[in-house]
């Protein structure tokens, strides 16, 4: 398949009319955010962290703990045989 060309006299989204358009918000200079944009993001990411609560927190630290037993098995198996020898041994 031979796409049709780009460039300034042939837009992208030119080339499949049914496809989507879109354009960038940089228009040709670097992409940087806004204070404003900023400033929005932060407002979005706070009421959607507020919506979430408690139950949200305790699965950020539930998804931690499962990451550090995952990347340490074998000390963590290790770690969980010793304190059961010894909580065997107390009793």
């Amino acid at each position: 398949m031979t796409l049709p060309p780009t460039g300034p006299a042939f837009p992208a989204f030119a080339s499949f009319p049914g496809g989507p358009h879109w354009s960038t918000a940089s228009f040709g200079d670097a992409a940087h955010p806004s204070p404003l944009e900023l400033s929005a993001l932060g407002d979005h990411l706070d009421v959607c962290r507020g919506l979430r609560g408690r139950l949200f927190a305790a699965r950020c630290r539930a998804e931690v703990v499962q990451g550090f037993v995952a990347s340490h098995l074998v000390t963590t198996v290790l770690g969980a045989a010793a304190l059961s020898a010894v909580v065997w041994r107390v009793l």
